[in-house]
């Protein structure tokens, strides 16, 4: 979808908004839960008939800050309260700077996670007029009604409250019908997270808390009614709660009875999974279920120095079940650069993660997120992140920068031929026999040493390069390699030609791997994920 043609058209004088409520998403299929919970609460919060002077506005990364200043200052606004992540501090601190500089009457607000820590040392900061830190749903419809009718508040920085959740009026009604037929709709059952895992800053939570059950499903199937089928919960700890845990999935499970394309998405404690939720899960047809499951690292001596309680064991038996005796889709996370772990014991994390099957594995490398308690094994492991956003590890004193460097090629290489379902057999082959890591390892320093690039391949030269590397690097059969890309390349639906499978592609239409009431449906969500999973989740994994 066209970006600027997404955007609504530059709002008239009648649609003149006091405060307005504003955010850069890495992608328009992004929509911002935290804006609304914001505007569903300004009357609850700051007084009747705020909410009616509220707007909301959601831009996207890569649109030109003056067109977004321009939809803003056409709204007349007194305050514009921003939500700030660590995808769009930059951005954002030049939507600010311009508007600092066109309207330095209008009261800039802040909130967020990237604005919630370390206030005093970030730019964006000095140029706003307020930053709301931690919780802002009360907070922030608070300092609204102060900015506009006074008492005028003293302090530029204000430590949002934490109100109990049934305090708070839930936002999904401010879904629009264009967010539900278009937009990855996030919801959220609880808050919060009781574990510590100390590169996550959920850890700063005491422990997780639960939207009352009864209503939060009576806005589950209100959206539903409305024709919402695309559900991503945003809960850190979706299983933690079994009991809650159940009745969500038997609502959805219900759900899908009626309407084959409902699909839903959620965060899963990887060494949790009792028999009654393996019941239910087993019940999904294939498309409509996804987890994500963090692992992060398998090495005990790390998990044990970052704060992470897992149980490999039992991690490792849940996974072999949810990829052999269910139908859904598997998504497990790991993070390399975490302190003490090395290459080697990095990699065989790995391999023992590539053993047990999950459809993807999401490769991630550390960020530095302000606020997290890894900052405490700076000094003993001579930690060395980037200054500049997403505050990725440099090096530390297992992994000198060369071989970070390495590494981060891997990750970037392995998203865009492993995660990507366009190689599915010619993978199998790169990486089988022995050790999965090292021979991805040695195609991506190859494929680095031929081409000096990441990013902008085009799928026939890729085709090409994995050719080359399977049958001259590797010894492989050239006629097996060739089979297997041409099944992946027409599985794919491309319509170039490589020059490896030069003469095997006919004019035909491309067969395609579907499974017409399953995989069409998986394919379509799982595209979404990955625009997700390219812009957030990398930065933070379980943030």
């Amino acid at each position: 979808m066209n970006r600027l043609a997404s955007l609504p058209a530059t709002p008239g004088p009648e649609s003149r908004a006091r405060i307005v409520l504003a955010t850069l998403n890495a992608k328009y299929i992004h929509a911002s839960l935290g804006l609304r919970y914001l505007l569903a609460n300004m009357d609850r919060h700051g007084g009747a008939g705020l909410r009616a002077q509220t707007q909301l506005r959601e831009f996207v990364i890569g649109q030109p800050e003056t067109r977004m200043v321009e939809e803003l200052l056409a709204l007349q606004p007194e305050v514009i309260g921003l939500g700030v992540y660590i995808w769009n501090v930059v951005e954002t601190t030049q939507l600010v700077r311009l508007l600092k500089t066109l309207r330095p009457e209008i009261r800039i607000v802040l909130g967020g996670p990237e604005v919630s820590h370390e206030v005093e040392q970030q730019e964006i900061c000095r140029l706003a007029d307020h930053v709301v830190t931690g919780w802002g749903d009360v907070s922030f419809p608070r300092l609204c009604r102060a900015l506009l009718d006074g008492p005028k508040p003293l302090m530029k920085v204000i430590a949002g409250e934490q109100p109990a959740l049934g305090e708070l009026a839930l936002p999904y009604q401010d879904y629009s019908d264009e967010d539900l037929a278009q937009r990855l709709l996030y919801v959220e059952a609880s808050r919060g997270c009781p574990f510590k895992c100390e590169f996550c800053l959920s850890s700063l939570d005491k422990t997780a808390w639960a939207f009352e059950l009864d209503g939060f499903m009576a806005e589950m199937e209100a959206l539903y009614r409305r024709g919402a089928r695309n559900f991503k919960f945003v809960d850190r700890t979706f299983n933690l709660k079994i009991d809650n845990s159940v009745r969500i999935l038997q609502f959805f499970l219900d759900r899908i009875q009626e309407a084959q394309d409902v699909f839903v998405h959620f965060e899963v404690v990887p060494d949790s999974l009792p028999d009654r939720l393996k019941a239910l899960i087993a019940q999904f047809p294939e498309g409509s279920l996804q987890f994500e499951v963090g692992i992060q690292s398998f090495n005990p001596e790390v998990q044990q120095r970052i704060s992470r309680k897992q149980d490999n064991d039992k991690t490792a038996d849940n996974l072999r079940w949810l990829v052999s005796e269910s139908r859904a889709h598997v998504h497990a996370d790991l993070i390399f650069g975490l302190p003490g772990e090395t290459v080697e014991s990095f990699a065989e994390g790995f391999d023992r993660l590539y053993g047990l099957a999950p459809h993807e594995i999401q490769f991630g490398v550390l960020k530095r997120l302000r606020g997290t308690p890894i900052t405490r094994h700076t000094a003993e492991f001579a930690m060395a992140y980037d200054p500049h956003t997403p505050y990725t590890i440099l090096q530390n004193s297992t992994v000198d920068f060369a071989a970070m460097q390495r590494i981060k090629r891997f990750a970037r290489y392995w998203e865009m031929v492993a995660n990507s379902g366009r190689f599915a057999v010619a993978l199998k082959l790169l990486l089988e026999p022995g050790s999965a890591f090292q021979h991805f390892l040695n195609f991506s320093d190859w494929l680095w040493q031929m081409t000096g690039k990441t990013h902008e391949f085009a799928l026939e030269k890729l085709v090409d390069l994995l050719f080359a590397h399977l049958v001259q690097v590797r010894g492989l059969n050239e006629q097996a390699v060739r089979a297997a890309l041409l099944t992946d390349y027409q599985a794919s639906g491309a319509r170039a030609r490589p020059r490896c499978l030069a003469g095997l592609l006919s004019g035909a239409q491309k067969t395609r791997l579907t499974d017409k009431h399953g995989a069409e449906r998986q394919n379509r969500h799982l595209s979404q994920q990955k625009s997700l999973r390219e812009d957030i989740r990398q930065a933070a994994a379980a943030a």
